[in-house]
């Protein structure tokens, strides 16, 4: 087997974890590849990319990859737009289910509840901090708010220490034991897109372009759709 030196190196947004996980990596492998794949938000990866690490290609939200192809970081004929992304909720497994149906909705929802998680630096969090003041809610919210500073929010639901998970769907339905309500309505929604492209100088190029072949033939489309998830291509 090949050694971790031979490996693909990838920085990706948590947003694809589900569709890896469940089929674009096994497929990868299946094909003769092999992938080594450092999960984190978007912003923690721009940080790491400026603080000089490296990798073969890198999978982060569009605006983000539109700023590193304008400093010349990747190289742009690579890129590939592969996913959108909408923000929802979730709650722990067997509760029951709040009415986010609507803004007034949604608003009575995070007031009433216990705790809501949402993350500091991941996409969904960054936008869900910027929400609350618009929906004269950030005092009321951020009291009681579970903020973690990356990774899943669902995860404090099965631990009890939130009632409400805010993230994009594809991330909240990663976790086991949760079950997730809805998409935000849509006055307060935000639908993302992410892209991939191989950056320059990486040691494995024709792995990473193997690699982002596989982000949009028809199977990986089919693993987007079931891990909540909307092909771009």
């Amino acid at each position: 087997m090949a050694d971790e030196q031979q490996a693909t190196r990838l920085k990706c947004a948590l947003v694809v974890r589900g569709a890896f996980d469940a089929y674009v990596v096994p497929a990868f492998a299946a094909a003769g590849g092999r992938a080594a794949i450092d999960w984190a938000p978007t912003a923690v990866i721009m940080k790491a990319l400026e603080a000089g690490e490296t990798a073969d290609a890198v999978f982060v939200l569009s605006d983000a990859m539109d700023r590193l192809i304008a400093a010349g970081k990747v190289e742009p004929e690579t890129r590939v737009d592969a996913v959108r992304s909408r923000y929802g909720i979730a709650v722990k497994a067997g509760a029951a289910h709040p009415d986010i149906g609507s803004v007034e909705a949604l608003k009575r929802t995070l007031v009433a509840a216990r705790s809501v998680a949402y993350s500091r630096t991941g996409a969904s969090g960054i936008y869900f901090a910027g929400l609350l003041p618009r929906l004269g809610l950030e005092d009321a919210v951020n009291a009681r708010a579970t903020i973690i500073p990356q990774g899943f929010t669902a995860e404090k639901l099965v631990s009890g220490e939130a009632d409400i998970a805010v993230q994009q769907i594809s991330e909240l339905m990663v976790v086991p034991g949760i079950e997730v309500v809805g998409p935000f309505p849509e006055p307060v929604q935000e639908v993302t897109t992410f892209a991939a492209a191989i950056l320059r100088g990486a040691a494995d190029r024709d792995g990473a372009l193997r690699f982002l072949a596989g982000l949009t033939t028809p199977e990986a489309a089919a693993a987007y759709r079931a891990s909540g998830l909307e092909p771009a291509f």
